[in-house]
């Protein structure tokens, strides 16, 4: 059989792949070409190679492309069977006269015409030849050889075939596909085309899987996407805005892709564009914040105009998208300019080192302030069928970023939300997992069809304590929110969150956002125990927090890296004690004993002694576990003396607990073992309450502390009611 006859059974593949698009029943087939029965029969008895081509042949010529549906194929899978497709893939030698890629080609078209079944493109006989088909892809060869060109459209049909089954995408990844197509693609040979967008697919199927196992290479074909972005001055540019958000890696994007990207985001932003160019622009530079924050944005006066101006143009988008009445809301473009509006917030409020400057920063604040009010004004129209939907979820968490930094502006439209915030977080808080996948439904919306960079918090509760935290320190929006029953959901939801934090949890594997809620969970109680103490010592669920409290913080102050949590804990737990102080659980029971030795070990660690060069006294010093986070506790530090302090008259059995701790003695032996003048005057104040309370209760305190020369002391730190109190009997 000659060269040209192989060729002429080649075509075989091309009838199967333009079967699609014509699907006649079995039998019309059969009724108009009545040979072919018998041309299959003949290909299902071929004896040996020479017969099986000639029967592929004269298949070939008894049907046209159109005349062979889904059924034909399976009969001539049936006849020829994965052997002969498999040594026809795999031979070296090749009839004389005939190219070495002739006998693959003929192989590869036999395993597209197959593929197009979905069942046969499962079929393990399919899947291995993965690896086989991946090298097809970058083989060396004549780019204008037509057979060598049919092979590769093949290829691309067989691994197209078998991306489009579930478990797909899994096996072309394991099979080096991802490799080999961005090989291809950098490669610009012929199919290279095709090769990106088999890539897309991949990646929208399984995008942490791909980058695992081809990361170098995914990387090259970023760094080409992005350079011909930088260059393009045609329509190509607004193709890959598109395109690029899938191949942003899940970690560091190189420099030198961020540099190419925000180049060609700032020539297309800056031009006068219809939507349809502006859009993917703006939701290529939302992948970008999201994933990179502002280290995409260069330093300098290029940079702050264009950050001024990506949020300018952000948040004119949110208004005409919310504020135009007889539209449709454009979800997936608002959402985008979401995560815009959240740059701009974090650089407005950021002190050092900010993009912007001062007249900047209040512009666009003004600016962002509109766009917030938009936001409020659509969620204020939300009914309950549409509390579940992403775009909500999404409305929620940019108000919430809002209100974390600004809650003087929009007072009165904020008051006027509050009870439809506390019940959205409600909803969502009862039911966790559907929040969890609003989350991720979020990201999609906004982003790209993949997980874009860390997870966004997965309850809308989360996203709304900071704002809370700031609005429970006002009357009105305090008495609002309690009316509303938020200070309820908060110790429900606190203690869900404890639960991840307790033992037979891996507290390595959580979130930082889970600490940091927790403390502004705390940040929130404290500001209701000062303003709202008849709230903490009537409702049943402050009881409930404040055991947990108490059984918690003993094992939570022995936690390495934990330290600013366990100030909050201890701090609340000690003013939530002087309310609470005549419920039985405060009565010396274990529990308290354990949470006051715990409170006793929080706050006498924080200082020692150190000794300076040059001097024979030491001075007072922060111990090196509370050095570096000092900033953030020393008013939780004061406010837990000043708490403690109150505790003790309310408490009989407090003082004798702290006297067996030992902390009054080894108080005043720090503070006669450092300078006097390195003692600030609160420091003073703040040990000497301590003192003069549990002298006061307990007469064996007051003789401890004689015992430690504690009159001298307080002489030399001038604590004069300290030294009266001892003075006495």
């Amino acid at each position: 059989m000659s060269c040209c006859d192989l060729a002429a059974a080649g075509q075989l593949g091309k009838a199967g792949i333009m079967a699609s698009d014509c699907e006649p029943a079995l039998n019309q087939a059969e009724s108009r070409n009545p040979t072919l029965e018998r041309y299959l029969g003949a290909l299902r008895e071929a004896k040996n190679d020479s017969e099986q081509f000639a029967a592929l042949l004269l298949v070939t010529k008894a049907v046209k492309a159109g005349d062979i549906d889904a059924k034909t194929r399976r009969r001539i899978f049936d006849a020829v069977g994965f052997t002969f497709p498999n040594r026809l893939l795999t031979t070296k030698e090749a009839p004389d006269g005939c190219p070495d890629h002739v006998l693959r080609a003929l192989g590869v078209a036999l395993l597209a015409c197959f593929c197009s079944d979905p069942e046969l493109a499962t079929h393990p006989q399919v899947l291995n030849k993965i690896p086989i088909l991946s090298t097809f892809l970058t083989a060396r060869g004549d780019p204008d050889d037509a057979a060598r060109r049919s092979m590769i459209d093949d290829t691309y049909q067989c691994l197209t075939a078998v991306a489009g089954t579930p478990r797909g995408p899994r096996h072309l990844i394991a099979g080096g596909t991802v490799s080999a197509l961005c090989q291809a693609y950098l490669g610009h040979g012929y199919g290279f085309d095709q090769a990106l967008a088999l890539l897309v697919g991949l990646l929208a199927a399984a995008e942490t899987q791909c980058w695992k196992e081809a990361e170098p290479d995914l990387l090259a074909v970023l760094r080409g996407l992005s350079e011909d972005f930088q260059k393009a001055e045609d329509a190509s540019k607004f193709e890959l805005c598109q395109l690029l958000p899938l191949f942003l890696p899940p970690t560091t994007v190189p420099p030198e892709c961020l540099r190419d990207l925000q180049a060609g985001l700032a020539r297309i932003l800056g031009s006068k564009l219809s939507s349809w160019q502006r859009n993917p622009a703006l939701k290529l530079a939302a992948r970008l914040a999201h994933a990179c924050g502002s280290d995409w944005i260069p330093a300098g006066s290029s940079g702050s105009k264009f950050l001024a101006l990506l949020v300018n143009l952000a948040c004119v988008e949110v208004r005409l998208g919310l504020e135009e009445t007889g539209t449709e809301v454009k979800e997936d473009v608002v959402t985008a300019c979401y995560a815009l509006m959240e740059l701009g917030i974090q650089e407005c409020t950021r002190c050092e080192q900010s993009l912007l400057k001062e007249p900047q920063k209040v512009q666009l604040v003004s600016i962002m302030k509109e766009a917030i009010g938009a936001v409020i004004l659509y969620l204020q129209q939300v009914g309950p069928e549409k509390q579940k939907e992403p775009f909500v979820f999404a409305s929620v968490r940019i108000l919430g970023a809002w209100l974390a930094e600004e809650t003087s502006s929009l007072r009165k439209e904020v008051c006027q939300l509050l009870p439809f915030l506390v019940r959205y977080a409600k909803t969502l808080y009862e039911e966790a997992e559907e929040a969890n996948d609003l989350s991720q439904q979020v990201a999609n919306l906004a982003i790209s069809p993949t997980t874009p960079g860390p997870t966004w918090p997965g309850d809308a509760l989360r996203l709304l304590l900071p704002g809370w935290c700031h609005l429970t320190v006002e009357d009105g929006p305090r008495e609002i929110l309690i009316k509303e029953g938020a200070p309820s959901l908060l110790c429900k939801y606190f203690l869900q969150q404890w639960e991840l934090t307790s033992p037979g949890h891996d507290t390595s594997v959580l979130p930082d956002s889970v600490e940091i809620g927790l403390q502004t969970c705390c940040h929130i109680f404290l500001n209701l125990v000062v303003t709202a103490p008849g709230l903490i010592k009537r409702d049943a669920c402050f009881t409930s927090l404040m055991n947990t409290l108490m059984t918690s913080l003993p094992a939570l102050v022995q936690q390495q890296g934990r330290l600013l949590l366990a100030a909050n804990v201890a701090t609340l737990g000690l003013l939530m004690a002087r309310l609470l102080s005549t419920s039985p659980a405060l009565q010396g029971t274990p529990a308290s004993r354990g949470f006051f030795g715990a409170a006793i070990l929080f706050l006498s660690q924080s200082h020692v002694a150190r000794a300076t060069p040059g001097s024979d006294q030491a001075v007072l010093a922060l111990s090196p576990d509370y050095e570096g986070i000092w900033a953030d506790l020393q008013e939780l530090w004061f406010l837990g003396m000043q708490a403690f302090t109150g505790c003790v008259p309310l408490l009989p059995w407090l003082a004798p607990a702290a006297l067996r701790s030992r902390w009054p003695q080894e108080l005043l032996q720090l503070l006669g073992s450092v300078s006097p003048n390195s003692v600030k005057p609160e420091m003073v104040a703040a040990y000497q309450g301590v003192l003069v309370e549990l002298a006061r209760a307990n007469r064996l305190c007051r003789e401890a502390m004689r015992l430690q020369a504690g009159e001298e002391t307080a002489s030399h730190y001038r604590m004069a009611a300290l030294e009266q109190c001892l003075s006495e009997p």
